[in-house]
C-alpha cells in the first residue's frame, strides 16, 4: 500500500472503498480510505474533507501528507479544479500541472523549521513529478482523454476569488491556471520525499477574462472528466512503479 489518490473540488470519492482508516499525526488526525481495486490497495484522500466542509486556507495539508508518509505512500495523484487566465485552456479541459506560482500567505509550508534538526531546502527544478507526468500522458491516450497541454499553476490564498487585476498579473508572469490549495501540498510531499503530480480540471475562467464565475459551471465541468482521470490513476497505479526514474525521493538539501 504505497500509492494515494487526492481528490479535491468535486472528487470526493474514487470508488471500490473497502475500509476508513484514522491516522494520527503530530500536526493532526487523518481520515483515509482504503480503496481495494482488483487486489491493489489504494489510499483515497479528500482534500477538503467529505462534503466540502473545509476552506482552502485552513487545509492541514502537513497533517495530510505525513499521514500519507507515515502509512508508506510513496506515489501521489492529485486533482484540482481550475480557473483559466490561458485562452487556449477552457471549462472542461483537462491540463498536466507542470510548475507552480505561490502567492498564498498564512499558512504553513514546510516541515522544515529548524529547532533541534538542521536546516534542511528542497530543490524545485521539478517540483510535479515527471514519471507520475509522462505516465498520465501515455494513459490518457489510451483512454482517449485529451490532455490540452501543460499548465503553470498559481497558487491563491483565497477563499475568495481573484480580482481581474490580480488575473492579469498572473498571466503576464507566467501564469495559466490558478487554484489554492496545490501549495503547499505540492511542496510538503516533495519535503516527505514522495512522488507527487497534479491533473488540473478547468473549471471557470477566472476572472474578468469571460463572463462570470458560478458553482454550475465548476461542477459541471468537473463531473465531465474526474471519473475518467480517476480511472487513469487506478490504471496506473496497478503498474509496477519506481522511484529510480525521477529525482523525487533525494530532493532534500542539508546546510
Amino acid at each position: 500500500m504505497n500509492k494515494a489518490i487526492i481528490g479535491g473540488t468535486g472528487v470526493y470519492e474514487a470508488g471500490g472503498i473497502n475500509s476508513k482508516k484514522i491516522v494520527k499525526t503530530k500536526y493532526g488526525e487523518v481520515e483515509l480510505d482504503v480503496l481495494d481495486i482488483d487486489g491493489e490497495q489504494i489510499i483515497f484522500l479528500a482534500r477538503h474533507g467529505k462534503g466540502h466542509s473545509v476552506p482552502p486556507h485552513l487545509i492541514n495539508y502537513r497533517a495530510n501528507i505525513m499521514a500519507l508518509k507515515e502509512i508508506g505512500i510513496k506515489y501521489i495523484y492529485s486533482t484540482a479544479a481550475v480557473g483559466s487566465c490561458n485562452e487556449n485552456y477552457g471549462p472542461g479541459d483537462v491540463v498536466v500541472i507542470k510548475d507552480f506560482l505561490d502567492f498564498t500567505k498564512t499558512r504553513p509550508i514546510t516541515f522544515f523549521e529548524g529547532g533541534d534538526e538542521p536546516v534542511r531546502h528542497v530543490d524545485m527544478s521539478d517540483p510535479y513529478c515527471k514519471n507520475l507526468r509522462e505516465k498520465f500522458y501515455k494513459s490518457a491516450q489510451k483512454e482517449g482523454l485529451e490532455i490540452k497541454g501543460d499548465a503553470v499553476y498559481v497558487c491563491t490564498e483565497g477563499p475568495r476569488f481573484e480580482t481581474s487585476s490580480e488575473i492579469k498579473m498572473y498571466k503576464n508572469i507566467g501564469g495559466d491556471v490558478i487554484g489554492m490549495t496545490n501549495v503547499p501540498e505540492v511542496v510538503l510531499a516533495k519535503e516527505a520525499g514522495m512522488c507527487y503530480a497534479t491533473i488540473g480540471i478547468i473549471s471557470n475562467w477566472c476572472t474578468g477574462v469571460s463572463g462570470e464565475i458560478t458553482l454550475h459551471d465548476i461542477q459541471g465541468a468537473m463531473q465531465k472528466n474526474k471519473e475518467k482521470i480517476t480511472n487513469i490513476f487506478i490504471d496506473i497505479f496497478k503498474e509496477e512503479l519506481s522511484q529510480n526514474h525521477c529525482n523525487c525521493s533525494h530532493s532534500i538539501v542539508e546546510l
